[in-house]
């Protein structure tokens, strides 16, 4: 399986490219919430370089809407950026590499996570064993963002928001479920992210093996677990809650994807599957609750 995760795209297109097109992307709520949740996953972006066929893929699966941000913002005025909703909520966006000038094919979905001091955070990367990709930087009224690599190599995004977090609610079916980092070392990644985030951890024995929740005042925020697929890159995986991932994957190949692990049950409960949309990015689908 190939989930992509090229640190040096990422910080191409998510700050240098953003800067060049003198982006302002729109905040990741209807309104200001004044929600600050450190540590929480809030915002997910889809690299792609065939933004149509995507947001048919979604559409058609899960249901999912799509709008242009507008001439208020500068990359939806080019046409580079957009967002998605589901049932009227805003959960993602769609970055088009092509206007962004990257020709070689990036696609993923990135992890956008909340600091609520992204200065003081990004400030205790390298310290925590990390490289800072890009330091932080303004991108309009989504507030400040941030790319950084852990210290097991995987990339992902810190954001400050500018008008508050979404708030927590119950994981609507076809939306986002949960986050799980797929790393070589499951203790230097919980270092990591314990001295940059501040996340404590909890383990839990799942057959032979342990599975670590990352925890922020006692709030479960991510799952932490050894990569699953030998000589694949550490990388941040995305899981959408589903009824029947097979309902889902047999739709897939119709629709322009790929199929990368078949339904299966899983050893923590529930059954989960991976695919991957007309570009490549890969997402996970989960059943919950775990009955």
């Amino acid at each position: 399986m190939s989930i992509r995760n090229s640190a040096v795209a990422l910080v191409a297109l998510l700050v240098a490219g953003c800067a060049a097109v003198n982006v302002n992307l729109p905040p990741i709520t209807d309104g200001a919430t004044g929600e600050r949740h450190n540590g929480k996953v809030v915002w997910r972006d889809l690299l792609t370089n065939t933004p149509n066929e995507s947001q048919r893929f979604y559409g058609e699966l899960f249901g999912w809407e799509f709008e242009e941000p507008g001439t208020v913002f500068g990359i939806g005025a080019a046409g580079g950026y957009t967002l998605i909703r589901h049932d009227g909520r805003l959960i993602g966006g769609i970055v088009d590499t092509k206007v962004l000038g990257k020709r070689d094919n990036v696609s993923q979905w990135i992890t956008n996570m909340s600091v609520t001091d992204i200065d003081a955070a990004v400030g205790r990367v390298v310290d925590a064993g990390g490289i800072v990709m890009a330091k932080p930087t303004a991108i309009g009224s989504r507030g400040q963002m941030a790319v950084v690599e852990d210290a097991t190599g995987a990339v992902f995004a810190m954001i400050q928001t500018s008008e508050g977090d979404p708030p927590d609610h119950e994981p609507e079916y076809d939306g986002w479920l949960w986050d799980e980092l797929w790393t070589s070392d499951v203790d230097k990644a919980t270092e990591f992210y314990r001295g940059v985030i501040g996340f404590q951890h909890t383990d839990h024995d799942v057959e032979d093996r342990s599975y670590r929740v990352l925890k922020m005042d006692d709030q479960p925020r991510a799952g932490v677990l050894e990569n699953p697929f030998e000589g694949e890159r550490p990388v941040w995986v995305n899981y959408l809650r589903v009824k029947d991932p097979s309902a889902v994957t047999a739709r897939v190949e119709d629709l322009g994807g790929r199929v990368l692990v078949e339904p299966q049950d899983r050893a923590i409960g529930g059954e989960v599957a991976v695919i991957a949309g007309p570009s490549g990015a890969g997402v996970a689908l989960q059943t919950w609750p775990l009955d």
